[in-house]
């Protein structure tokens, strides 16, 4: 069985999306949206680029799990594409 992509409103009353593998498990949630029209243009948005959507690496500093600070030297980030698994 495929997974599922569910609507549901949030805590503010903003409408969301969530996406799930077929067991269940929660694989991503969506920004919020206005209404179900928005949160369904949204579903069809992740649904056209997901197939063909490159896999980039994004690092950061492990220790303060940020991307850098002020006083560090600069880091030259190298924008990878990983292929599709």
């Amino acid at each position: 069985m495929a997974g599922q992509f569910e609507i549901f409103t949030d805590a503010e009353s903003k409408v969301r999306f969530r996406l799930l593998a077929a067991d269940g498990t929660v694989l991503a949630v969506s920004t919020a949206f206005d209404d179900k029209r928005q949160a369904a243009n949204g579903i069809m948005a992740v649904r056209e680029c997901a197939g063909t959507g490159l896999i980039r690496e994004a690092r950061s500093n492990p220790w303060t799990g940020q991307r850098g600070s002020r006083n560090a030297s600069p880091v030259r980030h190298h924008n990878r594409h990983l292929p599709a698994v």
